[in-house]
């Protein structure tokens, strides 16, 4: 029988409305609990250099207050590294980022980084902390995370977002590929970005997945039905999608 797919809502986009008025609200810490208590697995944050959402503190009591787990995504640079080995997260997904980029525009460039990778795994694993690699969706770079040792890895799930029709079915064909040689490989496998509650069945349908990350689309259906309901209805999703594989 599949395993039950694992949901990591990202709440960024929160802190996104309260840092736009440098307001203590909308409270960060109550959108964690209500996150979980609708069902989330995980709770992801991105504590970005230029802190346009999460700011460092938030951070320090997220990892106070989370029951479930928490996953901070971050740039492979020196103060993040300190950061997350001080915090302590249960997971750290290390991704590539840019000041000018309204969200993350791709997967890791790993043959360039590779040796900065290495050492920032090594010294996350060192304190604990499971790191994933935020990668595209490719045999090579599956390839590449081998060899720098990360053991998860998260595929970047924004060209399948982004397509439609034919365009669309070849990109969940080569993600359905890629998991499927990544968790032959001995990785575990999560996916996100730009995925919303009409295109996340057929991923959540690959089986090899674990656990899908998602935040905007979770905030922004939260203004019109609540955060809980939009946090159970993504997990209802997930869950008809993964039905339908058939296994």
């Amino acid at each position: 029988m599949t395993e039950t797919l694992r949901l990591g809502v990202n709440l960024d986009h929160v802190a996104t409305i309260r840092q736009a008025r440098h307001t203590p609200y909308p409270e960060l810490m109550e959108a964690v609990r209500i996150s979980e208590r609708a069902g989330a697995d995980g709770i992801t944050m991105h504590l970005r250099e230029d802190r346009r959402h999460i700011q460092t503190q938030d951070v320090y009591r997220a990892r106070e207050l989370i029951a479930t787990s928490l996953n901070l995504e971050m740039a492979a640079t020196d103060e993040m590294t300190a950061i997350a080995c001080n915090v302590r997260p249960d997971y750290c997904c290390i991704v590539p980022e840019r000041r000018e980029e309204l969200t993350t525009e791709g997967g890791l460039d790993l043959g360039r980084h590779k040796r900065r990778l290495i050492d920032v795994c090594q010294q996350l694993a060192a304190d604990g902390i499971m790191v994933s690699l935020f990668i595209e969706p490719s045999e090579a770079a599956i390839d590449l995370t081998l060899e720098i040792g990360a053991p998860i890895i998260e595929l970047h799930t924004g060209a399948y977002a982004d397509a439609s029709g034919g365009a669309q079915a070849r990109e969940l064909e080569r993600l359905t590929r890629v998991a499927a040689y990544a968790a032959g490989a001995g990785l575990q496998v999560n996916a996100g970005h730009g995925l919303h509650y009409e295109n996340v069945a057929p991923i959540a349908a690959i089986e090899p997945l674990m656990e899908l990350n998602i935040g905007h689309s979770i905030v922004a259906r939260a203004l019109f039905v609540g955060l809980e309901r939009a946090v159970r209805e993504m997990k209802e999703a997930m869950n008809a999608g993964r039905r339908a594989d058939g296994s």
